[in-house]
């Protein structure tokens, strides 16, 4: 993987997990994406999605005669419990060796270290945070910070404005912005840079008439755009309880940040529970149409910048 860029999809579902045979092709877990840059392993959100990934994580460890422990850059983009429900479940955090570095946003009302403890809370779970016996270095990160992945150590945080830094040439650079696009404090976008190549995850956010002009200018010519598309136009606008101000985009969105970016890919992301397998079909044959690099993400879709 030390000379890789790759995207692999765990889980693609918004809201809750759906198992079942109508989503047997799609996949029914909640939101979690896995990176590879540089051979630094980057965890976008702790959706069901995680869990699958943890299982495969610790099944390669173990396989190893040297155990070199598992590292990971984890960031969550908010805290609601489809981007974090799968995290109690993490098996590498549950492994005395494994160090995860954590990255989330402070919302008005916790950081990302209350937001996972609370969860974890007796009598709602059986094991709290600060006993898993994996090393957990966890940090706020704002608009103004850069997180700089170099080999051989930690990861940097970095004041955009006030730090001055002259990156390793091999350096992995995770910048954010703050969409207020979603209810109860908005959510992280992220944007993740190694080699001459970039992704931006861009899940939970609403877009605005003409577009988010900020998601825009954060996205603009980069190589792969995965974009929330929870609801179709029709469940959006005339549904029997219209979507708008719920925090989700349609396809139609996400292909209008896409163009006005001129982003190279497309993933459509977060799917809405109540779709199966046929109805994303038609969703992502339609959206192909206006947007021919699009794409539907499904379990285990792998993309290599």
């Amino acid at each position: 993987m030390d000379d890789k860029f790759i995207v692999r999809f765990r889980g693609v579902r918004g809201s809750y997990p759906v198992p079942g045979e109508t989503t047997s092709r799609v996949g029914g877990n909640t939101a979690c994406v896995e990176v590879w840059a540089g051979g630094r392993l980057i965890i976008i959100d702790a959706g069901t999605g995680i869990i699958g990934l943890g299982k495969e994580l610790m099944k390669r460890y173990r396989a190893t005669w040297e155990k070199e422990p598992i590292v990971a850059t984890m960031l969550f983009s908010h805290t609601h419990h489809d981007h974090t429900q799968g995290f109690p479940f993490f098996d590498p955090a549950h492994e005395g060796t494994s160090v995860l570095y954590m990255f989330g946003p402070k919302t008005f009302y916790e950081d990302i270290e209350e937001a996972l403890s609370r969860a974890m809370l007796a009598p709602s779970f059986p094991v709290a945070l600060g006993e898993l016996k994996s090393l957990k270095v966890m940090s706020n990160i704002e608009e103004s910070e850069v997180v700089i992945l170099d080999q051989g150590r930690g990861p940097q945080i970095l004041n955009v404005y006030r730090d001055e830094r002259e990156d390793a040439p091999d350096a992995v650079k995770i910048s954010v912005m703050r969409s207020y696009a979603h209810p109860k404090g908005g959510v992280s976008i992220y944007k993740i840079s190694w080699a001459g190549k970039s992704m931006v995850y861009a899940s939970d956010t609403e877009s605005y008439i003409g577009g988010d002009t900020r998601l825009i200018e954060f996205a603009r010519g980069t190589d792969l755009l995965i974009h929330d598309a929870q609801y179709t136009h029709e469940e959006y606008v005339t549904g029997p309880v219209p979507k708008q101000g719920w925090g989700h985009s349609t396809p139609e969105m996400a292909i209008a940040i896409a163009q006005a970016a001129k982003v190279k890919k497309l993933v459509l992301f977060h799917h809405d529970p109540s779709h199966d397998d046929d109805t994303l079909a038609e969703i992502e044959k339609k959206a192909q149409e206006a947007f021919p690099n699009t794409i539907l993400a499904y379990e285990g879709l792998t993309i290599e910048l």
